[in-house]
């Protein structure tokens, strides 16, 4: 079995199980499997507390597997005190309902870090699409914090050395907007570590989303 932890697009082929990304402003779809969250970019300063109802609302639900992509991020117009009051209270839902995070984070690893020891947090967090270097890649792991690769796995020779740093049991693989097959990320990855990366992360996820 292949797991794609962070898609935007459901294949729906039989030997993957694909967490797919949902926001509560989109009309819902009924996946085997999904995560629902408000990205940065998408957020509203008006209609936040209803959508953090709907969040709740799915989070309770046995094929809602995570909390996201939600996070933060530095390099837009909306300020990172807007950001952080609509980030704080999903990680808190996600505490209450023993959810994983999927986080977005761009330039600002160090407040999620932060946040992560300010909250206390519990549950699994994990940073979708990584493409930072070994020593970000390091802060992240050591404070608990999981690494899910993607495309640039592929297309980036540099993070192949990064992946190597990180420990397998903090490794997950992902498409995100599906311009690769998850089936050509894991031989990437195998080829990579020369391990069976299936077995490993088949292990990881099944601790950490199917509690």
């Amino acid at each position: 079995m292949y797991f794609d932890v962070h898609t935007h697009q459901f294949t729906n082929q039989q030997n993957v199980v694909e967490i797919v990304n949902q926001y509560p402003d989109e009309p819902f779809q009924n996946y085997p499997s999904y995560s629902i969250g408000i990205h940065p970019w998408r957020i509203e300063a008006n209609n936040f507390p209803q959508q953090l109802d709907l969040i709740e609302e799915h989070l309770s639900k046995p094929k809602c597997k995570a909390l996201g992509e939600c996070g933060l991020d530095k390099r837009i117009e909306t300020s990172l005190e807007l950001q952080k009051k609509v980030f704080i209270p999903q990680l808190l839902l996600a505490e209450k309902y023993k959810k994983p995070v999927l986080l977005h984070c761009v330039a600002a690893f160090q407040e999620i870090i932060e946040i992560k020891k300010e909250l206390n947090l519990t549950v699994p967090l994990i940073i979708h699409g990584f493409t930072k270097n070994e020593q970000v890649a390091k802060s992240l792991y050591t404070n608990g914090f999981h690494l899910s690769f993607g495309k640039h796995l592929v297309r980036n020779p540099k993070m192949e050395v990064v992946l190597k740093t990180v420990p397998t049991e903090f490794v997950f693989l992902e498409t995100d907007g599906m311009e690769l097959s998850i089936f050509e990320i894991y031989k990437k990855a195998e080829q990579i570590l020369g391990k069976d990366v299936k077995k490993i992360i088949e292990e990881s996820f099944n601790n950490i989303f199917n509690q």
